[in-house]
């Protein structure tokens, strides 16, 4: 597996990535006063009820929640499709979405401005929660994380930019500059493969493919008019 670490692909249409760096902030800030137990503890039940439960999702009815019998938060399932998104399991979890963020995020926020670019990473966001929902509609596990969103962006990116070169770091110690289609092919392809060999629900395979397949359908129509897609550039200095 490969760890994005900087592409050679300069913005072209914004001059700065203010959304991809907001996003990266608040996420961080969430991890750092709610989770980490420094500021202001949110204990694992409290958390949980800010998160997907597939089961709970599509409940008939508030009562049928746990959280409520519980003491829990009383947060709406639907309002969980987007407070999901900004918490994360551990550090590795957070830093790992955040770096694909910081390093693809921008080009993407580029190729459709500002308000768009928080519109498509919500969608993507919501789309694979309702995925992993509606394939594991039983399970009990808390979803969160940035993982769906950020496969949206994963695949937007490269529709946009197979051939522009990205450092990466490979088995966690080897840099490489390779092609963004052959880095983030290589990251899909082990998505899909994971779901097949990986038959437990501790990591949201499905949140990941529905993200993926989100982002592949939104950058047709959400990129700015004239922006091509599948460019042949390979990215600046």
């Amino acid at each position: 597996m490969f760890i994005p670490l900087h592409d050679t692909n300069p913005l072209k249409r914004i001059d700065y990535q203010y959304v991809t760096v907001a996003i990266i902030v608040l996420n961080v800030a969430i991890y750092v006063i709610f989770q980490t137990g420094w500021i202001i503890p949110l204990d694992n039940e409290n958390a949980a009820a800010f998160a997907v439960v597939p089961a709970e999702l599509f409940a008939p009815s508030p009562e049928s929640r746990p959280f409520f019998a519980t003491g829990a938060l009383p947060v709406p399932e639907r309002f969980t499709l987007i407070s999901y998104m900004f918490l994360h399991g551990s550090w590795i979890h957070l830093l790992g979405n955040m770096l694909f963020l910081w390093v693809f995020g921008d080009n993407v926020e580029d190729a459709m401005g500002h308000i768009r670019f928080i519109m498509f990473y919500l969608m993507c966001g919501i789309f694979a929660a309702v995925l992993h929902s509606w394939m594991l509609p039983q399970s009990d596990l808390p979803l969160i994380g940035a993982s769906g969103a950020v496969a949206g962006i994963i695949a937007a990116y490269l529709i946009l930019h197979p051939k522009v070169k990205v450092w990466v770091l490979a088995l966690w110690r080897i840099p490489l500059k390779i092609t963004a289609s052959w880095a983030l092919g290589i990251w899909i392809l082990a998505q899909f493969g994971n779901l097949l060999i990986d038959s437990e629900e501790n990591v949201a395979w499905w949140a990941h493919i529905g993200g993926l397949a989100a982002g592949a359908v939104l950058i047709l129509f959400m990129r700015r008019r004239g922006v091509p897609l599948f460019d042949k550039t390979r990215g600046g200095a």
